[in-house]
């Protein structure tokens, strides 16, 4: 049951995303797509999992969710590096804290990207050991009597 639930949490919360980066018109560059794709192979690989939870079908979702996580760090760091340069085009002088605070706080939500990281360690729990990928003769469930 809890499995369950932790793959519908994941459903519901890349559901969520998209229409939030429709919002912030987070399509200009082809950077900006990205997180569109790999919100749409969440919800593929979450609907495969979750009505045929096979050792291949939790594989690829497992290898989603690793992708996710990558695409929140750099999302993160794509936007430091955005609010980095238009802090400094802003006032070139700035420097040490000051840029800092800005880089923190600028233009782009530098935080946001790590949602897409979240949704991938929530898919990766709902992975950790699952009955679909134990093998071999080691795992097999006992017999009642």
């Amino acid at each position: 049951m809890m499995r369950r639930l932790l793959l519908a949490l994941v459903g519901f919360t890349a559901v969520g995303l998209v229409p939030e980066l429709l919002l912030l018109k987070h399509y200009d560059s082809v950077w900006q797509l990205v997180p569109f794709a790999v919100l749409a192979a969440t919800l593929v690989t979450a609907c495969l999992a979750w009505r045929r939870p096979t050792s291949g079908a939790i594989a690829a979702f497992r290898v989603v969710m690793w992708i996710c996580v990558a695409a929140g760090i750099a999302g993160v760091a794509l936007h430091a590096k955005g609010n980095w340069e238009w802090a400094l085009e802003r006032d070139d002088t700035l420097r040490g804290w000051p840029l800092m605070w800005k880089v923190l706080r600028g233009a782009t939500p530098l935080l946001a990207p790590g949602a897409m990281a979240q949704l991938g360690l929530l898919g990766l729990l709902f992975t950790y050991r699952h009955p679909a990928l134990e093998r071999g003769p080691l795992h097999l469930e006992p017999e009642i009597s």
